[in-house]
């Protein structure tokens, strides 16, 4: 009971701005962190330059989802069981369609394109003009699909501003990988 009184007092004095150290034995949450600790945190070392890895496999995308950090807003897409595929990340002054040549509009000053080398499955749907809902999201605008073409995958994001990102592969123990694409809030 002291533990939660104690939190609740840190946690209203920092509410306004009163930073309260800590007693001794008694733990904070995130909540309670001075808001300058907080800042500090996206603090990130992140650039805008193109991001490029691997070769083309089999592996199929399969699905593609969306979700807000506190310094980025991460893009995650999911691809099937097999090798690892290679990718392809920068940005562009615009999105095209993969086969067709069609400039696709995406919402946003900014446009990241990014290529999976790896083919689409026949469930995913390459050509959405949305694939993710990401209304309220600080940096992404719009996901597009920019379709699938000769073992090539290509998803569009429209973006607030030319912010820097940062990619990820991640795998998880039944070898299927996700390819993680992370845009901070801000410079």
């Amino acid at each position: 009971m002291r533990k939660i009184a104690i939190a609740a007092v840190m946690t209203a004095l920092t509410g306004l701005g009163l930073v309260v150290p800590a007693a001794a034995g008694a733990t904070t949450s995130s909540a309670a962190r001075p808001a300058a600790v907080a800042a500090r945190s996206c603090d990130l070392h992140w650039g805008s330059t193109p991001r490029h890895a691997g070769a083309m496999v089999q592996a199929k995308v399969r699905h593609v989802r969306a979700g807000q950090h506190a310094c980025f807003d991460r893009l995650v897409i999911d691809i099937g069981q097999g090798a690892r595929p290679g990718y392809r990340v920068r940005y562009v002054h615009r999105i095209i369609s993969d086969a067709s040549g069609r400039v696709i509009k995406v919402a946003g000053k900014a446009k990241l394109l990014i290529n999976v080398l790896a083919p689409a499955a026949a469930s995913f749907p390459a050509s959405s003009h949305h694939l993710v809902n990401v209304r309220g999201f600080s940096a992404f605008r719009q996901v597009a699909g920019a379709g699938s073409f000769e073992g090539v995958t290509s998803v569009g994001v429209g973006l607030r501003a030319r912010l820097p990102f940062r990619v990820l592969e991640l795998r998880d123990p039944g070898h299927r990988t996700r390819l993680v694409v992370d845009v901070a809030h801000h410079w």
